[in-house]
C-alpha cells in the first residue's frame, strides 16, 4: 500500500507499507527524489571550483560543489553535471569522468547523486536559476579543500565525498 502525502517540485512524500526482510510489516515515510549530479571541476593546478550557496535548511551559506537536479528521468547525469557547472559558475569542462554515485539519506530518501570529475576547464559566464543564491565562486587547491573538510568548514555530504573521490582519481593523498 502506498499513500501519497505531498507531490512537490523537487520531492514527493509518501507512506509505504512494506514487509522487511525480518518479516516485520511497517509503514515507512519515504521521500522520492529525481536524482542529481555534482561535479568536482579541477583545473591544471588541481584547484577545485567551489561555490558558497545559500541553503535555508542548513541555516545559511555553505561551501559545496556545483550540482543540480536531473531535468528529467531520462537525462544523462553527465549532461546534468555539465549544465549545472556552466549555469552556476560559468565554467565548462571539456572532459567529465564519472567518479561514483551516492545515496544521500537512504533511511528515508531514494536520492542518488552522480559525482563527476571535470577537467579541461574553460571560463565563460554563468546563467543561474532564479532560486540560486550563490555568494561566491572560488578555485581552491584540492589539498586545501580537503583540509576544509577536516576542520568542519565544508560540511555538505556530496562535496565531502566528491572531493575525496576526486583526490583518489587524481592520485592525491
Amino acid at each position: 500500500m502506498v499513500r501519497e502525502i505531498y507531490k512537490g517540485r523537487i520531492v514527493d512524500l509518501r507512506v509505504e507499507r512494506v514487509t522487511l526482510p525480518n518479516g516485520a510489516t511497517v509503514d515507512l515515510e519515504l521521500m522520492h527524489h529525481p536524482g542529481a549530479a555534482a561535479v568536482v571541476a579541477a583545473d591544471e593546478q588541481d584547484r577545485v571550483v567551489l561555490i558558497r550557496q545559500y541553503r535555508h535548511a542548513a541555516g545559511g551559506y555553505i561551501w559545496e560543489l556545483p550540482a543540480g537536479i536531473l531535468a528529467s528521468p531520462d537525462e544523462p547525469p553527465e549532461a546534468c553535471a555539465a549544465r549545472e557547472l556552466a549555469e552556476e559558475t560559468g565554467v565548462v569542462a571539456r572532459e567529465l569522468r564519472h567518479l561514483g554515485t551516492i545515496l544521500t539519506t537512504p533511511g528515508f530518501c531514494d536520492e542518488r547523486i552522480h559525482l563527476f570529475l571535470g577537467r579541461g576547464l574553460m571560463d565563460g559566464s554563468h546563467a543561474r536559476e532564479f532560486d540560486e543564491a550563490i555568494a561566491e565562486i572560488a578555485r581552491v587547491p584540492l589539498a586545501e579543500a580537503l583540509a576544509r573538510v577536516r576542520n568542519g568548514e565544508i560540511v555538505d555530504g556530496k562535496t565531502i565525498v566528491g572531493l575525496h573521490l576526486a583526490a583518489a582519481a587524481l592520485g592525491k593523498p
